[in-house]
């Protein structure tokens, strides 16, 4: 049946991952990143069912490659730490043919990525066995691009100016008016053993020693309102409902009754917890016979699950009965509360029992020990005792014949 997943991440320089990889891995491609001339390639990989880049109007029409879309994206971000793009992994209904399934994505993308002004690169994956897994893999670009196709800042820096005592922020841009205006940067000055932030003009009066060429400024900057949008985890519910209208959208067009939800358990008053995200590594070491602890976990979340929904049976079967009639319902509950309090009563007792005879056990143990020494003992003394008996025998006998042989002699002489 369909299911709703839509798992949203950053691909970030400073986690060590590169957009060339991921979109590499995406099309089960080939690609050279220009930025640190490491060449991924994935063309080994299966199970890719289609593929695709979306451009806005605005984007060079040279970034259908995606080769070359991806490595402007690696080009333009500097920094060692650089957010480089945003990924997402969504499931697609199964119910749905492949050709469906592309519409869905294409629908999806175009309203709420190209339309925004996001460069998209898209992937449909269907893992072997085909049709048990089919997922959608979603690259996106994070910088927003101005009318000409270049693209724009993500932060700008922002310089907090003084003027009559009051402090505002000023951009690189913004300054130049705001110079004219009267505002002036601040630095820091050697104020006795301080160091303190001034406008020039009144540590001059003062005769103070600048310290720094830096002026003081935001600690993050001016973030560019569309990045800021972006990034919002307002903005991210909004995908994640805009997911799930599209995906049923297309199930009720194509004549499927399944819905799915991007809403919580808790939101949707559901009192059976949501397994987790296993993914491809765990479900590899499962195949090898190695347990996953994500497995693992969603093992025991569905066995719970399916006790939850036992007992909301029972539950459902109870309130049938209050309905029907309160002596049985009365006589109903009592049977499971006297059942309970056996159950608890004698797992008490077996716990104590168990407690008893081990004390016992280790009490008893040196004395068990020295019995079957003692024992042992014995049974070592019968047996020579019986070897002696019977050699006292052997030599009775021996004497006896003796004896006789004696009279008979004695008895011939006279």
């Amino acid at each position: 049946m369909a299911i709703y997943h839509l798992e949203a991440k950053i691909v970030s320089r400073g986690a060590g991952r590169s957009a060339i990889a991921a979109a590499a891995y995406l099309s089960c491609s080939r690609m050279l990143n220009e930025y640190d001339g490491v060449q991924h390639d994935y063309t080994r990989k299966q199970g890719l069912g289609w593929r695709q880049v979306f451009l806005p109007a605005t984007a060079p029409a040279e970034w259908q490659d995606r080769e070359t879309l991806w490595n402007a994206v690696e080009e333009t971000e500097t920094a060692k730490d650089s957010r480089l793009a945003r990924e997402f992994v969504a499931a697609l209904p199964i119910e749905l043919s492949r050709e469906e399934q592309i519409q869905l994505l294409q629908d999806f993308i175009k309203e709420q990525f190209v339309a925004d002004g996001m460069c998209a690169d898209a992937a449909i994956h269907d893992p072997y066995p085909p049709g048990h897994n089919p997922h959608a893999h979603i690259l996106l670009t994070v910088r927003p691009l101005d009318e000409k196709g270049k693209w724009q800042y993500k932060t700008e820096k922002e310089y907090l100016c003084v003027k009559d005592g009051e402090e505002r922020g000023f951009t690189a841009a913004e300054f130049k008016q705001a110079q004219a205006d009267g505002w002036e940067k601040q630095y820091q000055y050697k104020v006795g053993k301080k160091k303190v932030y001034m406008a020039p003009s009144a540590a001059q009066a003062q005769g103070y020693e600048r310290v720094s060429k830096y002026p003081k400024s935001t600690k993050y900057g001016r973030q560019n309102p569309i990045t800021e949008r972006w990034n919002s985890d307002e903005q991210l519910v909004l995908w994640r409902a805009a997911w799930a209208d599209v995906a049923n959208r297309h199930l009720e067009r194509t004549g499927h009754e399944e819905r799915i939800d991007h809403r919580s358990h808790a939101e949707r008053g559901l009192l059976e917890r949501p397994t987790v995200h296993e993914g491809v590594v765990a479900r590899a070491m499962e195949k090898k016979g190695i347990i996953s602890d994500r497995c693992e976990l969603n093992r025991q979340i569905k066995a719970d699950n399916t006790l939850l929904r036992e007992l909301r049976e029972q539950v459902k079967k109870l309130a049938q009965a209050v309905k029907n009639t309160l002596p049985a319902l009365a006589e109903t509950m009592e049977n499971l509360r006297k059942n309970l309090l056996l159950f608890c009563y004698q797992l008490g007792y077996l716990r104590k029992g168990k407690e008893r005879l081990n004390t016992s056990l280790n009490t008893l143990r040196p004395a068990l020990t020295q019995y079957n020494q003692l024992a042992k003992d014995i049974r070592d003394k019968t047996k020579e005792r019986r070897s002696l008996l019977s050699e006292k025998k052997v030599l009775s006998a021996v004497h006896v014949f003796r004896h006789r042989e004696l009279a008979a002699k004695i008895a011939a002489l006279t």
